[in-house]
């Protein structure tokens, strides 16, 4: 036993002495001190610092493709040589540009400082979060209504053609969304009076210094419920119906063309219509669900710790799921490229012809 005891006390010296040595400085801190308090850490403490030491890489990596691929996406779109029309175009650009603010806003000025603390620590002495914070969540409410405007906008092409000459039109998607935009920046007006100046550097729903008045505030967490409810929540549900209500639109539509064209011709032809509704309905599904996928996750969380921060402690979510609900989150600004490449065409066609310009520039030159 006593043998055991003094074994035990040499590991506990020996670890404090690891961790002493540990700067705290070095972005990959978190790795040392996972290796050094390994066997005391729990299963969840064990995936929540694996996070954290994978942040270190994924957050950089993710900004400079986020930034790439949605500038690109926009110099893209903006030629119109992707076969869409100009309705679905201007809503394509404006995705791109929404998410391509949440990558400049969120993951470059709030995780990877967030992640760097050692190289950041000067930001606490720069007291402008709360105006980042509008700014944040207004890019982030943009994006995310984008993706419901657009849904709703293939929603009547598809199934309201009475509708659809008034409403899916250019003038109209300018309309909507230069709505979208005003509204997104008057909502998030309230987060300037919710946070304060001075960063906290820490991950966290809040990322700004909050007084107890506010954390403790029932009118408060009312006004943060609804801003969670509003975004992503009520956008989840709109997409989801007016997805289902396509569906069910196409599944009829197409049962009733095939036995028009059956006794019309005899024979089963390939159909150039419906060919074109397919191409939409899977460029719609694959956006709006990606969306929801990549963002459920961070929104039960944020509703889950504002209900704790106010007493309610019927259910414990591993602090993990918050780093893995940014990290999905974020991911789905990067992710609308890659799906106009898989289901366009064209659009591959000018993506590949976009990446290899600088080359054939410098070859010319060269010659």
């Amino acid at each position: 036993m006593g043998r055991n005891l003094r074994t035990i006390d040499w590991n506990i010296t020996t670890m404090g002495r690891n961790l002493r040595t540990i700067d705290r400085n070095n972005p990959f801190w978190m790795f040392q001190y996972l290796c050094v308090y390994y066997d005391l850490f729990s299963l969840e403490d064990r995936i929540y610092f694996a996070l954290a030491c994978v942040q270190v890489i994924y957050y950089p990596l993710l900004a400079s493709i986020g930034v790439t691929v949605n500038v690109l996406t926009i110099v893209i779109l903006s030629r119109g040589k992707c076969g869409l029309s100009k309705c679905v175009t201007r809503y394509l650009i404006a995705m791109a540009a929404a998410d391509l603010l949440v990558v400049i806003i969120d993951l470059i000025l709030r995780q990877i400082p967030i992640v760097y603390i050692g190289q950041f620590r000067f930001l606490q002495s720069i007291p402008v979060c709360n105006i980042h914070a509008v700014l944040l969540f207004a890019a982030t409410d943009c994006s995310v209504w984008l993706t419901v405007t657009f849904t709703f906008d293939r929603f009547v092409a598809i199934c309201c053609q009475n509708l659809k000459t008034k409403y899916c039109t250019e003038r109209t998607a300018a309309v909507v969304l230069g709505t979208v935009s005003v509204v997104s920046c008057l909502k998030n007006i309230t987060w300037y009076f919710m946070f304060t100046g001075p960063y906290l550097l820490y991950n966290e729903p809040w990322f700004c210094a909050v007084t107890a008045v506010v954390m403790l505030s029932r009118v408060w967490a009312v006004i943060e419920l609804v801003h969670y409810i509003l975004t992503p929540g009520v956008p989840f549900v709109l997409i989801l119906l007016l997805n289902a209500f396509t569906v069910r639109y196409i599944l009829e539509a197409s049962r009733a063309r095939r036995r028009l064209r059956a006794h019309s011709r005899g024979e089963s032809l390939r159909d150039p219509e419906m060919e074109s509704r397919r191409k939409s309905i899977i460029l719609l599904f694959l956006i709006s669900g990606n969306f929801i996928l990549l963002w459920a996750l961070f929104m039960v969380y944020s509703i889950w710790f504002r209900m704790w921060m106010l007493g309610y402690y019927s259910v414990i979510l591993p602090r993990f799921l918050l780093e893995l609900g940014y990290m999905l989150q974020l991911l789905s600004c990067c992710t609308n490229t890659c799906i106009y490449a898989v289901t366009q065409s064209k659009f591959r066609k000018q993506l590949n012809n976009v990446v290899k310009y600088p080359f054939t520039v410098i070859i010319k030159f060269i010659k």
